[in-house]
């Protein structure tokens, strides 16, 4: 459908990651196949299909984001006069309980870094992706597009171009800095010395979100460790390391790149676990019985 294919170059255009846009697709392919491809709608068929998702037992959450989609993709609609109205402007989501993050442990982490080869080309490479997502705190879809212009290796700080086209930098510590030279000499120059690019394929192109997900997956599968781990998880460890070090809030905020606080609140329930366990373990009073 030219409108859903429209909107997803939209998507592209604010620097939404292949992953989120794909996601996109599949959540209103299912909307239109329920509406016959109509998308002149009126806010009671928006309400039919949400029922509709419920009867199928699409959880809360699943909800959730279908809704997300559709308000995205009706707002792009409207405004491109593709709609005539709205439908989805009262639209509310369903109450969901919110997940603390999913995060690795300091010596998990440490196994991890520990599994690529650095000696191999590729294996480099990958080691350097596990540490920029870990040293930065950078999403996936801001990781595949740095390119070499963007680091600023006096500062040790790389510009990124996040959601929204939103503008910020992130740092990077001594070891990060060292594995990126590191890597410059050794291994990009074989991939490709002519590319833009900072993080390069096997065929010296720029490497997709897709096959950094997989990479992470074969990072941990030979780690033998019994963890979920995503290219997200690592932004979380950086985000809950930082607090639980005594980092302030704010200041993770602007490194995550969040615009609002509420989103970095999450992780300060993930920080308090750390406090109570801390004090309990510590304070003279509180381990007594």
């Amino acid at each position: 459908m030219k409108e859903l294919d429209s909107f997803c170059k939209y998507l592209e255009g604010k620097c939404y990651s292949e992953n989120t846009i794909s996601n996109y697709r599949k959540d209103l392919n299912l909307f239109l196949n329920f509406s016959n491809n109509k998308i002149d709608v009126d806010y009671s068929f928006i309400r039919t299909y949400l029922q509709y998702l419920h009867n199928k037992k699409y959880t809360n959450k699943s909800i959730a984001r279908h809704i997300s989609s559709l308000k995205s993709f009706y707002k792009f609609l409207s405004k491109n006069e593709f709609v005539k109205d709205n439908p989805c402007l009262l639209i509310s989501n369903p109450k969901i309980e919110k997940k603390l993050p999913n995060y690795i442990n300091y010596n998990d982490l440490e196994v991890l870094f520990t599994i690529p080869d650095k000696n191999d080309v590729l294996g480099l490479r990958n080691l350097l992706i596990l540490e920029l997502l870990y040293s930065t705190g950078i999403r996936v879809s801001e990781l595949v597009n740095i390119k070499l212009s963007d680091i600023d290796f006096n500062n040790n700080r790389i510009f990124i171009l996040g959601k929204g086209n939103k503008e910020r930098y992130v740092l990077y510590g001594k070891i990060c800095s060292n594995l990126l030279k590191e890597y410059l000499e050794k291994s990009r120059n074989k991939l490709n010395k002519n590319s833009e690019y900072l993080l390069l394929n096997k065929f010296g192109n720029k490497i997709t979100d897709r096959a950094i997900r997989m990479i992470i997956d074969d990072i941990v599968k030979k780690s033998c460790l019994k963890l979920n781990v995503s290219p997200h998880t690592l932004r979380h460890t950086f985000a809950t390391h930082l607090l639980n070090e005594g980092a302030d809030l704010k200041i993770v905020q602007e490194l995550l790149g969040h615009e609002n606080i509420s989103t970095t609140g999450i992780y300060t329930h993930v920080s308090n676990e750390h406090l109570r366990k801390v004090y309990l373990d510590t304070h003279p009073r509180a381990k007594k019985e």
